[in-house]
């Protein structure tokens, strides 16, 4: 470039520090601006040498991938939010439902019962739940004796070893698998009511589940 455009460019760009400038959210200056320095740089130029067409071109050229780039971004924030609210209304729906989420602990209600699955990496012979209440004490071991690889699906109705009906709140499950004369703690999955949804500063979701706390909706393993 001519020392005539540099000139130029600097009077214009001097010119325009001393006016509030025209610029886009993350401060880079829009296309308006962006054309007015593009014209007053062209009419600046030195006639006898004047700028070659390709290095036009090369900032036309990166003026449109800029531009571009700002669409794409605008375009990716609008489908980013229609999924979050998306999310949000089926989470929402989610609200007064049974779920089942990997857990010891969950809420027995009035009448109620607690379904639960195991996850069984090899057979056994020899499955036992057995379930506490909040003050740390056995109330009831339910033997389920032999069972093949997989998942195994059970229930609990809130009745204790002597018959009685528990009150209402938390209960923790243990079970413990027999493998190859080992015993083994293995996973639970246990069901309970969705309170309510929470949508975070981040658009991250969560349930609030009875007895366990907020939980992703990832891992949500079954809809009762």
């Amino acid at each position: 470039m001519s020392d005539a455009i540099s000139t130029g460019l600097l009077s214009e760009l001097s010119i325009r520090e001393k006016q509030p400038q025209q610029t886009n959210d993350n401060g880079a200056i829009g296309q308006d601006v962006f054309l007015e320095l593009l014209v007053t740089q062209m009419s600046n130029q030195d006639p006898l040498s004047p700028q070659e067409n390709s290095e036009f071109v090369a900032q036309l050229a990166q003026f449109s991938s800029v531009e571009g780039i700002d669409r794409l971004n605008g375009t990716m924030d609008d489908f980013v939010g229609s999924f979050q609210s998306s999310q949000a209304l089926q989470a929402s729906s989610m609200v007064g439902r049974m779920v089942k989420v990997n857990t010891d602990t969950s809420y027995l209600s009035n009448g109620g019962i607690i379904a639960g699955t195991i996850d069984l990496s090899q057979s056994t012979n020899n499955l036992t739940v057995k379930i506490y209440d909040e003050a740390g004490q056995l109330v009831s071991e339910e033997m389920l004796g032999e069972q093949p690889a997989g998942e195994m699906n059970f229930a609990w109705d809130g009745v204790d070893n002597d018959g009685n009906q528990l009150p209402a709140g938390n209960y923790r499950f243990i079970a413990t698998a027999n493998y190859d004369g080992n015993s083994v703690q293995v996973n639970t999955s246990l069901s309970a009511n969705v309170d309510s949804v929470t949508v975070g500063a981040n658009g991250a979701i969560s349930l609030n589940v009875a007895g366990i706390g907020p939980v992703s909706i990832s891992s949500v393993r079954e809809i009762i």
